[in-house]
Formats: structure tokens, sequence, C-alpha cells
């Protein structure tokens, strides 16, 4: 059985069935009357939905290192949330401690965004992070 998929009619691309907006333009695709199917009788796995459970638990367990940027491709990002939580580290050893909740901040934020991850479907964590290279929140 074949792949169902949804012509665009904006841009006219073809898009899988399942997703709600175009993966070319972002318009929003009309409701396809079949679900997906998939080809052979073997499930699919969507190009990119491998690295949705290494960056939600990278950002869970080493969020403030900024892994889970690294994981997903973000360089740029990845090097800014490292750069904040070292720089935070050597201000709370030079303040003797009191700085310390800034350590805090970069290490929250990847807490939140691996929890982020973790609760989107494959599709939707595919087409936000994969396709569309939203790098926050």
């Amino acid at each position: 059985m074949a792949t169902n998929y949804v012509s665009c009619p904006n841009c006219h691309s073809q898009n899988p069935a399942n997703f709600q907006t175009c993966t070319n333009c972002g318009t929003m695709l009309p409701i396809s009357p079949m679900p997906m199917q998939p080809v052979g009788g073997y499930a699919q796995k969507l190009p990119g939905a491998d690295k949705k459970i290494a960056a939600g638990i990278c950002g869970i367990v080493l969020g403030g290192l900024g892994i889970h940027k690294f994981v997903l491709g973000y360089q740029q990002e990845g090097i800014i949330m490292l750069s904040v939580y070292l720089v935070s580290l050597v201000i709370a050893m030079v303040t003797c401690g009191i700085g310390t909740p800034l350590v805090l901040i970069p290490s929250i934020v990847g807490i939140i965004e691996g929890i982020i991850y973790l609760t989107k479907s494959d599709e939707e964590f595919v087409q936000t992070y994969v396709l569309n290279k939203k790098a926050w929140f």
C-alpha cells in the first residue's frame, strides 16, 4: 500500500498526509481522508526522528552544557549555552558562591527544552526542529 500525500494548495509541493502545514511554505494543508500507511507493512521512521530521544535526554541531564543543541545540529546555539554556563560557573567561583544561582539559568533552559522534545510526537519534532530549524524552545 502506498504512502498518502497531500498537495499544498499554495505551492503545490507534496507533503505527508499527517502533516498540518506545508513543509515548503507553511500553508495549512487540507485534511486528508485517510491516514498514512507504511510501505511494505513496515513502519517507516521519519528522517531526523531518531534525534528526539538523544536530544531530550541530553537536554534534561546535561542541559546547561547545551549538548542537546549539538545533537540537533545547532552549533551556534550550543556554543552560546556552553559559554553562558561556563561564564556563570566562573562568576560563581569568583564570588565564593554568591553567583551560584546564575549556573541554574542555562540548566533550567536545557531541562525545559528536553521535556519539550520528549513530549512532542515524532512528526511534530521533525517538522519543528529538523525541517523548520526552530532553535530555541
